[in-house]
């Protein structure tokens, strides 16, 4: 008996979870949803089950018009397109559905299509046939002509806008995640909403085809109802042809009406979703915010109202009543926007009041910046807008990605004005000495063509300060058309920071101080604090492995992986004490990164040999033992090599290849000594450094 009991309540439960789960499958309601719908089309339903169906359609008419009015944007409705189309749907099964009850039973009166297209047909015909039809024509003239063509064609104007700057904004953000303005995942996201913007007003741009498709059925029914109506009254039902028209026109009348209002709030609400294309916020806030910003523009309005108010003739209350909301309107936001700018005042004072005066420590005097970005007086507006803080936050972004890339801590930049530069010109100090320079123009973008031909904008020709490229200044309002033509465009900070980058890593040997070096140590991972106990300072002295770390970082070499380093340099201290002889071991080491840095697009690295007559030559000119080690090579012979270097590279790169120079280890310091000197961007590798696994390509031998 328990047993059954037991079994008994299992299956009761099991058949409560099964509907439980049924009633939450929202794809099979949906889906049943839509069965109805099509059946509909089909079957005639009585005239109750009809007046369910229209409060359905005008519900959810209402249900949308609402939403779309308080989405802050666009996107947050993106399934609008889908929801149109079942909405259209709606609305041709009912239209379908009376037009069965208006021709088989129009005959017997107002109630034959169900209370509420009746209701709608006394409340808008006023027991006036003709009153109801001029109604209906206007009512599917405002949909048709007015909202819904104005509608589809600001989605078809913003698909093509959207699909049009796509590259440009993708671009935009593929710069701001190189520059450490943002993340991978941020900048997934963006790319992601960006997507998600071009399909959602591609599919605007069909979808307004669906409102269009349904006003000129709305208009194509209607007719078929009062032609076809009429002609059964009175041919089938032996009705007087006035009678027959009042009857059927008044059934039709109502039927369109009750139809189309919720079809021109569908169309209101498409147009009012499509237009917020650049406009954040929910639809009050950003439509009130706007037009109470400009208390003068309520001001005239008011005055105007005043003036029509005075006008013999004119109705005085209604006139004077509005001027007078609209003048005390524009008084109220006047009040408030000087309220505001007072406050914001204040709070700049309080801000910027000047601290008492302190004599500075004469000790400050012999402090040196390390690095120190001096700009004219015409930039300084780079620093105290929207630019400056664009500027602060991309070299913030570069000493993140320094970080990652090299292991380079970079030091502060300390920007400040310099009155003796000219007014556009900007200087970039390492030390206090200055190692660049260059002119920016404020407001305007500089376009390079990465193809090396003429810039077909109008502009003032310039040269790039960081590569020394051809380049022009252009009118931001250029900056779709450059983008669309495949240029490169820059805006002014954007020029300062890839500048500094560029002489950072030319400086980063320089840079690197003792005191840096052992906050590096002092940053290493707790499970190598033992590796560095070993070697430091037992193996090397600390000055040495800022000298090792400097040398890496010369060739632009990451010092990131330092356990490895160290590692590198506890097996070359058992050998050789020689700082040169150990960074060259070390470099053995990191021959996997090394490899994997100078790996190009095609999965290879790209080698230019050394032949065996200069290895030789180059092996026979080093004198000296240890670290007395010097190279001792003829000038004219170094002329002759620095030619045959020069003529192969200059030939390799008119065919587009970089590659490695590729030497014996032995050599390989003394080749980089000399070809530093007139190609410092050429990297010099040895075969120890080449890992055993990496793809290579022989290019060519000198």
């Amino acid at each position: 008996m328990t047993d059954q009991t037991t079994a008994a309540v299992d299956a009761s439960s099991g058949g409560m979870d099964g509907l439980n789960s049924l009633f939450r499958r929202g794809e099979i309601w949906l889906a049943l949803g839509l069965m109805v719908i099509l059946t509909v089309l089909v079957v005639p339903i009585p005239p109750l089950l009809v007046d369910f169906g229209l409060a359905i359609s005008i519900t959810f008419s209402v249900v949308i018009l609402m939403t779309v009015l308080f989405i802050a944007k666009p996107l947050d409705f993106s399934s609008f397109p889908t929801v149109l189309l079942i909405t259209t749907m709606i609305r041709l099964a009912m239209n379908l559905s009376t037009t069965r009850l208006i021709l088989t039973r129009g005959h017997e009166g107002e109630e034959a299509a169900g209370q509420v297209v009746r209701a709608f047909a006394e409340m808008v015909m006023g027991g006036d046939f003709i009153i109801g039809v001029t109604v209906f024509a206007i009512l599917t003239l405002v949909n048709f002509v007015v909202i819904t063509k104005g509608s589809g064609r600001i989605a078809e104007v913003a698909a093509r806008f959207t699909l049009d700057a796509m590259p440009g904004k993708q671009m935009a953000i593929d710069a701001d995640m190189s520059s450490g303005l943002i993340d991978e995942n941020e900048a997934r996201r963006r790319r992601k909403e960006l997507e998600d913007e071009s399909n959602f007003f591609g599919s605007m741009d069909g979808a307004a085809k669906f409102v269009r498709g349904d006003a000129i059925a709305g208009l194509v029914i209607t007719a078929i109802n009062i032609v076809v109506g009429i002609t059964i009254g009175a041919f089938r039902h032996d009705m007087e042809v006035l009678q027959a028209a009042e009857s059927y026109v008044r059934l039709t009348v109502g039927d369109g009406l009750v139809t189309q209002i919720p079809a021109l709030l569908v169309s209101v609400a498409s147009g009012l979703l499509v237009s917020k294309a650049g406009v954040a916020g929910s639809t009050d806030k950003a439509l009130f915010t706007q037009l109470s910003g400009y208390p003068s523009a309520l001001g005239l309005t008011s005055a105007m109202l005043m003036t029509l108010a005075l006008i013999p003739g004119m109705p005085f209350v209604p006139f004077a009543a509005l001027g007078g909301i609209a003048g005390f309107g524009a008084y109220s936001v006047m009040q408030s926007q000087r309220g505001r700018a007072e406050a914001k005042v204040a709070a700049e004072t309080a801000l910027t009041k000047p601290a008492p005066a302190a004599e500075e420590p004469i000790g400050r005097a012999l402090y040196i910046d390390l690095i120190r970005l001096e700009l004219g007086y015409a930039l300084l507006g780079l620093i105290n807008s929207e630019a400056g803080q664009r500027l602060t936050d991309q070299i913030k972004g570069l000493r993140r990605q320094l970080a990652g890339d090299m292991g380079f801590i970079m030091p502060a930049v300390r920007i400040q004005d310099n009155l003796q530069l000219p007014p556009n010109t900007y200087v970039i100090r390492v030390k206090e000495i200055e190692a660049g320079r260059g002119e920016l123009r404020p407001g305007m973008l500089l376009v390079m063509d990465p193809r090396g031909h003429n810039i077909a904008l109008p502009g003032e020709t310039t040269v790039e300060p960081t590569f020394g490229l051809p380049a022009m200044w252009v009118d931001s309002t250029y900056r779709e058309e450059a983008l669309f033509k495949g240029y490169t465009v820059v805006d002014p900070p954007t020029v300062i920071t890839t500048h500094l980058t560029e002489l950072i890593k030319d400086n980063m040997s320089e840079l690197l101080s003792y005191a840096e070096t052992q906050k590096l140590l002092d940053e290493i991972n707790k499970d190598q604090q033992r590796l560095v106990a070993d070697v430091v300072p037992s193996q090397i002295t600390l000055s040495g492995l800022q000298r090792i770390l400097q040398n890496l970082l010369a060739e632009r070499v990451s010092v990131r992986d330092l356990p490895a380093i160290l590692e590198g340099i506890a097996e070359a201290t058992s050998i050789t004490r020689n700082l040169s002889a150990i960074s060259e071991h070390v470099r053995a080491r990191l021959a996997r990164q090394i490899s994997d840095a100078h790996t190009n697009d095609m999965g290879y690295i790209p080698l230019l040999t050394l032949s065996a007559e200069w290895e030789q030559a180059f092996a026979e000119s080093l004198t000296g033992d240890g670290d007395e080690k010097r190279l001792a090579m003829l000038p004219s012979k170094l002329q002759q090599f620095i030619n045959a270097v020069r003529q192969t590279y200059d030939r390799l790169a008119a065919a587009g290849e970089s590659p490695v120079l590729l030497t014996s280890p032995g050599i390989r310091p003394y080749v980089r000594s000399i070809v530093e000197r007139f190609r410092p961007t050429t990297t010099v590798l040895s075969q120890n450094e080449i890992y055993p696994k990496a793809k290579i390509k022989t290019l060519g031998q000198i």
